[in-house]
């Protein structure tokens, strides 16, 4: 039975300029799942990451042609309302980005600038996302100390948080864990593969092993082509692409 997409990326492409960085790319994001965008350097993976909540918008001269859609609805369509599409489709950097504020400031900011919860429910909200983000028990008697005194590990997991407390349904993840040492990685990948009942991840990784370990979906970018889509599984055991078999066991990349 065919599995439902939270997204639909539909004979995409993408330029920077004259410059064309992705070529028709065709694929589904399935909802409720970790979808992992595997390939060398400057294949376009983060490209496409950033297309799927329009980040790419403030880069002079970028432009869009084809089809990306959220929930049936083309996200580049005229007067889709961009702040609510990034509210939707939360972004988590490849090194932590807290703001200069108190752990629990970093977390209520986007519930107060969005108007979604104040006093006690604004208390509410950030308790429930940092537990979300398996960060409470580690912060909850020093809320009021600055995020930037947190290690770079917990760092990560509060940026999660900021994206969980704006009731965020994607969560688009650019390497986030190649700034962090093996144990913090692995509470970031255990934390995603908990998340993922109430969320749809998209993480861009050059990890094959990350990508094997935590997602159920690969697609592999090769200069702007999408080279190969399905089930992480398949992709890593019975690649149809020579260049996937390539790429996945080392051989080239």
């Amino acid at each position: 039975m065919e599995q439902p997409h939270k997204i639909f990326v539909d004979d995409f492409d993408f330029y920077y300029g004259s410059t064309q960085a992705l070529y028709h790319i065709t694929f589904p994001v399935v909802e409720h799942q970790i979808t992992a965008l595997i390939g060398p350097s400057g294949c376009g993976k983060s490209t496409l990451l950033r297309c799927m909540n329009r980040m790419n918008d403030t880069i002079p001269g970028a432009r869009a042609r084809g089809r990306l859609l959220l929930d049936g609805e083309n996200i580049y369509a005229p007067g889709v309302d961009v702040v609510e599409l990034r509210r939707r489709v939360g972004m988590v950097f490849q090194r932590p980005n807290p703001f200069p504020q108190s752990i629990y400031d970093n977390v209520a900011f986007g519930p107060r600038v969005l108007g979604l919860a104040r006093g006690s429910a604004l208390d509410d909200v950030v308790q429930r996302s940092l537990q979300d983000a398996t960060l409470w028990d580690e912060v909850k008697d020093h809320l009021h100390h600055p995020a930037l005194e947190l290690s770079p590990g917990q760092q990560q997991r509060l940026c999660i948080a900021r994206v969980l407390a704006t009731q965020s349904e994607v969560i688009l993840m650019d390497e986030p864990c190649s700034a962090l040492d093996p144990i913090a990685t692995l509470r970031v990948e255990e934390l995603m593969l908990r998340l993922k009942s109430s969320y749809t991840i998209v993480i861009v990784t050059h990890n094959m092993q990350q990508a094997a370990r935590v997602s159920d979906w690969t697609a592999l970018l090769w200069l702007g082509d999408l080279v190969e889509y399905g089930p992480t599984t398949r992709v890593f055991t019975n690649p149809q692409n020579k260049l996937t078999e390539d790429y996945v066991t080392g051989r080239t990349g």
